[in-house]
């Protein structure tokens, strides 16, 4: 085990030169170097991917699939580009599944009103887990409001991991289980495989909200054996405003249009309307355009650093965290979720003796170092934990064991603070 304070190499990332694309990271807070903890809500972004979507705002940019002057025709071929870009990333079989959302929430909930309004009903069963972000609860919740089918949740464990054992019995009768490929709270990482599996043997699909773990980790849709995949373009070095769907084409064929308007037409009369072909059925109005261009941007930065290398240097990073929050402050500090930093994702949910977790992430800005504090848009899961609230340190690519360190002293400055 490294000593606290000794910096570490980790991964083969060459963490030195990454961390200087990310102008943000040169600033100071309150005097001190910005310590960006905060990965989990939104990963910040480098100058490659600002770069290129200010020099294609600057010189190519026009409506997509509109027009077929020069410029037009650049702006579909870069959005059309993105997309493709994207099933590379994920493993998509067919560039088609793809869909664009302004985020995953959008993703989610394009599912639930299009297949869910049209496959649920009274005597249905959809399975969900108590570790899930509001995004995949509510709109679920809504639905079953309107359309009358049961709603079942996976329990979690004292270890943060999900109760299986009865995971036949909740799935009897059931047509969807969605569940997240990794908690944004208890950085449990799910084994989504056997999970749809079990759904599959059920008669159900399968949705993966995939926010926390497309950008951390190599993913491949294929792989994980899922029906929907949902993620968002700002936790992976990318912009805000774009989102990802990727679904099966048969699924996806067969689903009613999620909102009606331009683009998501073959053609319209008086009487009546006649859907696009996939992806542009989903994609009503005018679509993020010059997000796509900065997601793809980010794909292509995180293809340069490898998705292995990405995911060794989160596990180095855990495994550091762990051990120095740890050697530092015992009982005081607990870490919620699987103890073991292999099966965790790049984030620690803790609670630190009884210093409420706003206070906490107060004083610890005064120290530069940004952690998130609040619910995490999970408060089922807070309710499971008989906690309101915890603070919640997250990295990423740019981070190193140097900010592990800072997090640790501020977290005894703030001791300090609140035993005086």
């Amino acid at each position: 085990m490294t000593a606290p304070g000794t910096a570490v190499e980790l991964s083969s990332l060459d963490v030195t030169s990454i961390k200087a694309d990310f102008t943000i990271l040169e600033r100071k807070i309150h005097g001190k170097p910005v310590v960006y903890l905060d990965s989990a809500a939104s990963a910040q972004k480098p100058e490659s991917v600002l770069e290129a979507m200010d020099t294609f705002a600057r010189t190519s940019y026009a409506n997509v699939h509109r027009g077929v002057y020069t410029i037009a025709e650049e702006a579909t071929d870069a959005y059309e580009s993105a997309r493709r870009s994207v099933a590379r990333f994920i493993g998509a079989p067919d560039a088609r599944e793809v869909i664009f959302t302004r985020n995953a929430t959008e993703s989610i909930n394009l599912v639930a009103f299009t297949w869910g309004r049209a496959n649920l009903g009274p005597g249905d069963v959809v399975v969900s887990t108590e570790m899930e972000h509001h995004a995949n609860i509510v709109p679920w919740q809504m639905l079953a409001a309107e359309k009358g089918f049961e709603l079942r949740f996976i329990p979690v464990d004292a270890d943060g991991r999900l109760e299986v054992a009865n995971l036949g019995r909740l799935l009897d009768g059931a047509k969807m289980l969605t569940v997240t490929h990794e908690s944004n709270v208890l950085a449990t990482i799910n084994d989504v495989p056997e999970l749809a599996a079990a759904a599959h043997a059920a008669g159900a699909i399968c949705l993966v909200d995939a926010c926390q773990s497309v950008p951390h980790m190599p993913v491949d849709v294929t792989d994980l054996g899922a029906d929907f995949v949902v993620f968002s373009g700002h936790k992976m070095l990318g912009p805000t405003g774009i989102g990802v769907l990727w679904g099966r084409s048969d699924l996806l064929d067969a689903m009613p249009p999620f909102m009606g308007g331009g683009e998501m037409i073959a053609d319209v009369r008086l009487d009546g309307f006649s859907v696009n072909e996939l992806p542009w059925k989903f994609e009503a109005g005018t679509m993020p355009i010059i997000e796509a261009v900065g997601l793809e941007a980010a794909i292509g930065v995180l293809e340069s650093y490898g998705m292995d290398r990405v995911r060794a240097h989160e596990v180095e990073l855990n495994r550091y965290a762990l051990a120095t929050l740890g050697d530092r402050f015992g009982d005081k500090l607990k870490i919620w979720g699987p103890s073991d930093a292999e099966e965790r994702g790049g984030l620690a949910s803790f609670s630190f003796d009884d210093i409420h977790p706003h206070d906490i992430s107060q004083v610890l800005d005064e120290h530069g170092v940004c952690v998130r504090a609040g619910h995490h848009c999970a408060k089922p899961l807070m309710r499971c934990l008989g906690i309101g609230a915890t603070a919640r340190a997250s990295w990423y690519v740019y981070n190193t064991t140097d900010d592990i360190d800072a997090l640790a002293d501020a977290l005894a400055a703030t001791e300090k603070f609140f035993s005086i």
